[in-house]
C-alpha cells in the first residue's frame, strides 16, 4: 500500500475513532480503534486514547505477530485482541471495540442479544453472542472473541464491551452504533418485564443474502454449504 494510502488510513481511523466517541460508545480511554493495512500490518489508536486529541501521526504501525514499527507510542492495551481476530479472518478490514453503556450492561449478565430486528442480521449477522470470562490484554481474549462472533460481525465481551468488525473503518462504526442502539432496546424491553418476541427463522433468507452480499467479512471455513 502506498504512504498517501496509508495517510489516508490513519485519518480514517481517526475520524471513525471520533465518531464513536462523539455518541457516548467510548469515552477518553477506553476502547479502541483498528485497521488493516494489508495482509500481514495494521494501525491502531493508541493506548488511553484522548479522542479529542487524537490525530492520525498518533497511529501505532505494526504487524500481525505484534512488532511495533512507529516510535515514542504504544499500542492499545487490547491490540492482542484485533490481532487474533485480523489473523483468522482476511476479509476483516477494521476492528473496534467499545465500553459502550448498554452493550457494556449485557456484558456483566453474561448475556447475548437476540434476533431484534432485521438490520441485526443485515449489519451483524444475527443473534449476538457473549464470550466466556477471559483475562483482559491476552491471547485468549482473542481467541474468545473469534468463538464468540462465528460468522457474525460482533460480540459481546464478558464483563467488558463489544468487539466489532468490518470491511472497513466506516463499516466498523456503523455496526458498533447500531450493536449500542440493538442492546438499549433489548435491555430496555426486559425491564417491561414481559416475553421479548423475535424475528420468526422463516423471515431470515434474504435478510441474510444482504448480509453475505454487502457486509459479511467470517472466514471462508464457516460458510453454510
Amino acid at each position: 500500500m502506498s504512504s498517501d494510502k496509508i495517510e489516508r488510513l490513519r485519518k480514517d481511523i481517526v475520524r471513525g475513532a471520533q465518531k464513536i466517541y462523539a455518541r457516548g460508545i467510548n469515552e477518553d480511554g477506553e476502547g479502541n480503534t483498528s485497521a488493516r493495512i494489508n495482509k500481514t500490518e495494521i494501525l491502531v489508536t493508541p493506548s488511553s486514547t484522548n479522542y479529542d486529541q487524537l490525530v492520525p501521526e498518533k497511529m501505532v504501525h505494526m504487524d500481525l505477530d505484534g512488532n511495533v514499527f512507529s516510535k515514542g507510542v504504544m499500542p492499545s492495551t487490547e491490540v492482542k485482541m484485533h490481532l487474533g481476530v485480523y489473523r483468522d479472518r482476511p476479509k476483516v478490514g477494521s476492528i473496534i471495540h467499545t465500553h459502550s453503556p448498554y452493550v457494556t450492561m449485557l456484558s456483566v449478565l453474561r448475556k447475548g442479544i437476540p434476533i431484534l430486528m432485521e438490520q441485526q442480521i443485515i449489519f451483524l449477522g444475527g443473534e449476538i453472542h457473549c464470550t466466556d470470562i477471559t483475562k483482559a490484554h491476552t491471547d485468549e481474549m482473542g481467541t474468545s472473541a473469534i468463538n464468540a462472533l462465528g460468522i457474525n460481525n460482533a460480540a459481546i465481551l464478558a464483563n467488558h464491551g463489544a468487539i466489532v468488525c468490518g470491511k472497513s473503518v466506516d463499516h466498523a462504526v456503523r455496526f458498533a452504533v447500531f450493536l449500542e442502539k440493538i442492546a438499549k432496546i433489548y435491555w430496555g424491553a426486559l425491564q417491561v418485564g414481559e416475553t421479548v418476541f423475535t424475528i420468526p427463522e422463516e423471515n431470515f433468507e434474504e435478510h441474510e443474502k444482504l448480509f453475505n452480499t454487502l457486509f459479511a467479512c467470517y472466514p471462508r471455513r464457516l460458510k453454510k454449504k
